[in-house]
């Protein structure tokens, strides 16, 4: 737990449909230890790196209709991923509030930009060029944060400004949001931070 918080910052989901069935625990105020099994190599390998850059404790078991393909996991993950940083938020009251970062991957460099506005809005480029990467289409992977966005209420912007390798641009993306996300998690105290009083 963050020493400046005055209660633990957690959530825990669990997400049924007839085509996926989730359940996930988050605390805001961890280490970086996760642990992922969405059935998708890759989305596991950037879920895990966003709660290690986070600092997000993350536990998150899928199991989703993998034999239609990759999209519904995908999307149900996130949505699952973002009503649990809505649910651990609470209030909001004494957050940062807003983040912003950029993160390298060798020839890849990615910038991320977030307000935990209580406004949802997606803006994401990340210029893919491949397919797949691994079993996660790549149209999937920009949806991951369409959907994180939406239901945290959060506006998240990330951008992919260069890079050749497309596991690379990708990474990167998840990395600087990870950062911006750490950022903005954080407390620094006081009341709400909006003049609107609530977020």
């Amino acid at each position: 737990m963050n020493a400046n918080a005055k209660t633990p910052r957690t959530a825990t989901v669990q997400r049924t449909t007839k085509e996926t069935r989730i359940a996930l625990s988050l605390s805001l105020d961890g280490a970086g230890t996760s642990s992922l099994d969405t059935g998708i190599g890759f989305l596991d390998h950037m879920l895990t790196t966003l709660a290690k850059h986070a600092r997000f404790d993350l536990e998150l078991s899928c199991r989703g209709d993998l034999e239609v393909d990759d999209h519904h996991t995908s999307e149900d993950c996130a949505l699952a991923l973002g009503q649990a940083l809505d649910q651990a938020l609470g209030d909001r009251r004494g957050i940062v509030r807003f983040g912003h970062a950029y993160a390298p991957l060798d020839e890849a460099l990615a910038r991320a930009v977030v307000d935990l506005s209580g406004r949802p809005w997606p803006e994401v480029e990340l210029g893919l060029r491949r397919e797949k990467l691994g079993a996660l289409s790549c149209e999937c992977v920009a949806h991951v944060f369409q959907s994180l966005a939406m239901a945290s209420r959060a506006a998240i912007h990330v951008d992919v400004l260069k890079g050749d390798n497309d596991h690379h641009r990708a990474e990167a993306a998840f990395k600087a949001l990870a950062l911006a996300l750490r950022h903005a998690v954080s407390i620094e105290g006081g009341d709400v931070p909006s003049t609107k009083g609530v977020l």
